[in-house]
């Protein structure tokens, strides 16, 4: 324990976290006053009767409507405040809250870039990122400071390689491989390139096979080596460039907002402290490290510190292996697939319907999907089983309120990446009455095929 409570209580520079800060702030900023411009607030938050939210979180509905546009506005507005270190502690609590319950109201535009700007501001929340360069230290002199503790850089370290690592082991898969799902993926963009821009050279790139094998293997590469070739000091400049191009890369093909640019920022607790002074922050005086090392045991605080930072690095390795004590394919059954760093593997589209009998009655009904849901709503749904049981609930609720007792069975097929359809749910379990298995396999949903069949033309999918 003392040897630990040395190496993570160390003093450091606090350039790295300054820097960050301005950077978070800047990029919250984008993201949020973002969504308003482009219409993904209304997408998403307004025009939708009720979304799909992360179980435990239905008390969210209230907040739909207009009043997610002020939400918006006000998150952007905490962002700026954050980039300033004005009421830093204040401004990051209030957003790490605000963007988790905004992450955790819906699922259909699920996005682990969204994750990781949720645990990146919940780790901020506990680091003292704004005790130089910012407004609070303007305000209270006595708060300045030239260093931190040295868990703050290697937390950030960890959580990037435990991304990298989990996304590359996800990659490792046929559909990935071959460069099947990237074929696919490229297809659509090279479509917005050839009819927005204009620009064919690039649509014809982007739709040649070869090049989208070749990707998918640079991808894999990057995943699982790019943390370790930043951290060693001979590749490490040679690495960011590659990581810069990987990422710009990404942000024209694949058009994933903040997302490139957030990893970029946060590469640089790869770099050591002092290089990060020099480069950002030149006329910062450097925080020359002395004899630190504690001839007692560690305090309390530090125990404390210590045995939390343990859990939660356990708590993010368990989460993207969890997949792997539920029966049956995460792929297929997408159980335990979110909050796992299973970053855009595949494409998936389906065919649903949900067919209503009044019990009293005997009558059956086919549910008008268009009544209940958005069309991104509906797209999202076919493919995801725990939103399956969700809708199958609200309608329930629904016609309980008007004095009718159902049964739901729901008749469902998936493709994935481009295969034929294959049946999904089994049509005879009534999921109206059947009760979520948390930690365990749904057994009403059905095996796969042995065998995908070869990719089907001119099918719509859907990128998970």
């Amino acid at each position: 324990m003392l040897m630990l409570a040395r190496f993570l209580f160390q003093k450091i520079d606090n350039a790295q976290i300054i820097v960050f800060r301005i950077f978070l702030g800047i990029l919250i900023m984008a993201e949020c006053w973002g969504a308003i411009l482009t219409g993904w607030v209304k997408k998403v938050f307004v025009d939708p009767a009720f979304t799909f939210t992360f179980f435990g979180f239905e008390w969210t509905q209230f907040l739909l409507g207009q009043t997610m546009y002020y939400y918006f506005v006000v998150l952007g507005i905490l962002g700026l405040l954050i980039a300033l270190g004005l009421f830093y502690r204040a401004s990051m609590l209030l957003f790490a809250i605000g963007w988790s319950i905004a992450y955790l109201m819906q699922k259909t535009h699920y996005n682990n870039h969204y994750y990781l700007l949720m645990l990146v501001c919940w780790i901020m929340v506990f680091i003292p990122a704004h005790r130089y360069l910012s407004l609070d230290v303007g305000r209270h002199p006595h708060m300045k400071s030239p260093y931190t503790c040295h868990w703050n850089r290697l937390l950030f370290i960890a959580q990037l390689l435990i991304l990298y690592v989990f996304a590359a082991i996800a990659k490792i898969y046929p559909g990935w491989y071959t460069g099947q799902y990237l074929h696919l993926r490229f297809g659509q963009s090279a479509h917005w390139f050839r009819q927005q821009l204009d620009w064919q050279k690039m649509a014809s790139l982007l739709e040649n096979e070869h090049f989208a094998l070749i990707v998918s293997w640079i991808g894999i590469g990057f995943d699982f080596l790019i943390i370790p070739l930043l951290l060693w000091r001979r590749t490490r400049v040679v690495a960011f460039v590659a990581a810069l191009i990987f990422h710009l890369f990404n942000s024209i093909t694949l058009q994933i907002g903040i997302f490139p640019y957030f990893a970029l920022a946060l590469s640089i607790f790869c770099f050591p402290p002092e290089s990060i002074r020099k480069l950002f922050l030149p006329r910062k005086i450097p925080f020359k490290t002395i004899n630190q090392k504690p001839d007692t045991s560690p305090s309390r605080r530090q125990k404390a510190i210590t045995l939390a930072l343990s859990i939660y690095i356990l708590w993010q390795v368990y989460l993207p292996l969890r997949h792997w004590f539920i029966p049956g394919d995460v792929l297929w059954t997408e159980e335990g697939h979110r909050l796992a760093w299973r970053m855009m593997l595949r494409t998936k589209s389906a065919t649903v319907q949900f067919w209503i009998t009044d019990k009293h009655t005997g009558k059956k009904e086919l549910v008008d999907l268009n009544k209940y849901l958005t069309r991104d709503q509906r797209h999202g749904m076919g493919a995801a089983p725990d939103m399956i049981w969700q809708f199958a609930q609200h309608l329930k609720k629904q016609y309980r309120e008007n004095g009718k007792d159902i049964a739901i069975y729901v008749h469902a097929k998936v493709s994935i990446n481009g295969s034929a359809y294959y049946d999904f749910i089994n049509s005879e379990t009534d999921l109206a009455h059947v009760k979520w298995g948390y930690f365990s396999h749904q057994d009403w949903i059905l095996d796969p095929p042995e065998k995908l069949e070869k990719p089907s033309e001119g099918k719509l999918h859907r990128i998970y």
